[in-house]
Order: structure tokens, then sequence, then C-alpha cells
């Protein structure tokens, strides 16, 4: 049974998903029970990884948020490098209405925060409610099944991928502190060192891996947030296979026939069955092998890690005074109201306008819908309180808002794409 990249990329992004809650409430419950020291003991306890001088020492926390996370924002690299050669973002005419809806999906939820926020000590905090989970937001629209077109998936996918560009931009620009120019100029040295291997065809993923770990430890130190080292590193993986389409069928062909020809069980057999696994590898780009190979680590544990590390706020006795804290209440609104309205207006308006198509099969209400359901925040919010406000409580108080928005955008958006009728793409 034949399965596309997107409907193995849903699947897993939306099982990651289940997990991802999980490990959300465990951490909650954990925070808010009479052991939450313990929680906390956890994560800041600290750990050494290397040897002699290529050591480093850091807490727990910060290597799932500086370490894993790298992992991850190197997937959404390659995950992005692909969507632009061959997916939803390959040409204008497909990437206009995802990237204009994600545009507003942005900005707008930022200019709500800075109503709540502008002029004072927490207005660094606007990034927050600008990201899109993918996890959660799929794993919604997987879970609708047929009441949400497929076309409508597939927007979403490539409106959180187009986030995931402005979020790495923001990050790298907005939340980096004094840049050290010497560990910048070895990251661009392993930069140059991984494009020169892709220009030579070097296609092994460890060669790639480890001049990866150079240029994650050069940016740790340069100033930029370790997990911009992922993306940048992604860009660098060569997208080209080592045979054609054509060298493929024909060695395929050819070796299709000397196992059937060849007796069961002998040595013909199998050597037709491992040249023809290894002309499968040669055709496939390192790109999709190794994208195909992370993605289900990423879902099913840094993901869940990286929650587990980050999700236990203490919220008994604190929802009411969050309740009138500015910095929640930018965040929810940012999430819950500033999200679909400026998905949907960014859209509808790049429509009439006549720059960008509608998805097909997708009505301006269930463009809303999605919009509400691209509210979930959670994993980048998170992620962006912590450069935001560091440890402490406006951290605190960022996440309390987070959560609560993430939480009710979910809902919102399911009753919302789960009571309307499927109809057909709307007409202008």
């Amino acid at each position: 049974m034949l399965v596309s990249p997107f409907v193995r990329f849903a699947k897993t992004e939306a099982a990651g998903g289940i997990l991802l809650l999980v490990s959300t409430l465990t951490a909650l419950i954990w925070a808010n029970s009479p052991w939450e020291y313990t929680y906390h003991a956890i994560w800041n306890a600290p750990l050494l990884i290397g040897f002699g001088r290529f050591s480093l020492l850091e807490s727990r926390h910060l290597w799932v948020n500086d370490g894993l996370m790298s992992i991850f924002f190197f997937l959404a690299g390659l995950e992005i490098k692909r969507q632009v050669l061959i997916g939803e973002l390959s040409s204008i005419k497909q990437a206009t209405f995802p990237l204009m809806s994600a545009l507003g999906g942005t900005l707008v939820p930022a200019l709500f925060y800075l109503l709540f926020n502008y002029g004072g000590s927490a207005a660094q905090g606007w990034g927050i409610p600008m990201a899109t989970d993918i996890a959660f937001a799929l794993g919604i629209l997987v879970w609708l099944g047929s009441r949400v077109p497929t076309s409508l998936k597939i927007f979403v996918t490539a409106l959180a991928i187009v986030d995931d560009i402005i979020a790495v931009l923001v990050i790298a620009i907005f939340y980096t502190n004094q840049l050290h120019f010497l560990s910048l100029l070895i990251a661009a040295l392993g930069v140059a060192l991984s494009i020169g291997a892709n220009l030579l065809g070097i296609r092994r993923p460890l060669v790639y891996a480890l001049i990866g770990v150079c240029i994650w430890g050069a940016v740790l130190k340069s100033g930029l947030h370790a997990t911009v080292a992922g993306v940048i590193l992604a860009f660098t993986i060569p997208a080209r296979t080592y045979l054609d389409r054509q060298q493929f069928l024909a060695r395929g062909r050819s070796l299709l026939v000397q196992f059937a020809s060849a007796r069961p069980g002998s040595f013909e057999e199998h050597a037709a069955i491992s040249t023809l696994e290894a002309q499968c590898e040669m055709v496939e780009s390192p790109l999709h092998r190794i994208e195909h190979r992370l993605q289900p680590w990423v879902s099913f544990v840094v993901m869940p890690l990286f929650a587990f590390a980050n999700a236990g706020v203490h919220i008994l006795g604190r929802m009411a005074p969050a309740a009138k804290d500015p910095i929640t209440l930018g965040i929810a609104i940012g999430l819950i109201v500033g999200k679909p309205v400026g998905i949907f207006l960014f859209a509808w308006c790049s429509t009439k306008a006549k720059i960008a198509i509608p998805p097909l099969h997708c009505s301006w209400r269930q463009i809303l819908g999605a919009g509400c359901v691209c509210g979930i925040g959670f994993t980048m919010s998170l992620f962006i309180a912590g450069l935001a406000f560091g440890e402490g409580e406006l951290l605190d108080r960022a996440k309390i808002g987070i959560l609560f928005a993430s939480t009710l955008a979910a809902l919102v958006g399911s009753a919302f794409l789960s009571s309307g009728r499927r109809v057909h793409a709307p007409t202008m």
C-alpha cells in the first residue's frame, strides 16, 4: 500500500501530539502536587556531556532546550527545504496563500500582545503568541477525520512551516544577546564544510551529523541561540539523488528479473534483494532519508521531553490573578483571537487582491476554523517564552497564558470545524 509523504507526516505528528499531551498533563500534575520540588530538582540538576576540554556542564533543562530542541529545528529546516523544493511552497502560486496567512497569523497576535504590554517590562514577550504547534494542530485535524478535507490539512501544514521560518528569524534577530564573532566564524566554516560535502556528492548522514555537532557547539558559544544551528545545517543537506529516475528504473527492472528467475532462498535471490535495497537508498536523497528516519524521534522523544521539562508550572491558586495579568492576557488574546483573525484577514485580502488562490474544497468557514486551531502555540510559544523571560515569575505567567490559550484554541477550533458541513472551494 502506497502512503504519501504528507499522510505519513500527518499521522506521525498526530500520534506525537497525543504523547505531547500526556507529557504536558504529567508535568502539570507533578508541579501542582506535594512533590513539586522534586520536579524542579530533576530538571535543574547539572549534567556533564563530553570529555576533557570538549565538555559542557549545563542543567538538564538547558540540555533539553538548547540541545534536543536543535534536533527539532533541524527537522523543521529539512521540512522547510523539502516544501520549498517540491512541496506546497515550491511555486509562488502554491506558496502565496499559506505565506500570507502565516504572515497575518504572526503579526496580528504580536500586536494584540503589545496592546497589553507595550512600554512595560514584559514587552519583549511579543514573539510568544506568534507560533503554531504543528503536532497539536495536525492532531486535531486528523482526529476530526473526514469532516476536514485533506487540502485544509496541507494548508495548515504549509502555514505552520512558514510560521517556523518566521519564528527562527525572530529568535535569531530579536532574542540574541551579545555576539562572539570568533565562534560565528567557526560556525560559518562548519556550514561551508557541510556545503562542500554536499557539492562533492557525500551522502552519508554520519558525516553531516559530525559537522552539525561542531556547528551547534560554535553557535552555542556565539551568542545566537543554539537551535538556529539546526535550521542552518538542514539547508546544507543534499536534496539530490545519486541515481536519476531512469537509471533506477533500468537497474530495478533488471534486478526484479534476476529475483524472479532465482531459486527461492538461493544466494542469487538474496543478492538481488540486497542490491535492490542499495539502489533504493541511492535514488532517495539524503534529505528525504534523514527526515523520514528523524521524524519519529522528534515526535515521540524530543517534543514530549521538551513539554515534560517546560510545562510544569504551579497554577493552583494562581489562575485568578493571572486572568488580570497583562502577560497572560496578551498571550491568551493573541493566540485565541489574534491567530484566527490574522490568518483569515490576510488570506481573504490576498485572495481579493488576486495574488493567492485558496485551497480546493475548503470554505472560508473552514479557513477560519483552521485559524482557530493554529492558536495552539504550545511548543514554540513555551520555547520563545523561555528566551524572552528566562526563569522566574514572568515566565510562569507566560506559561499559564500559553496553556490556557492553547487549550481553548483546541476546543474552539474543534467545535468550529466539526459543526460545519464540507463545501466546495470558496468563490470570489
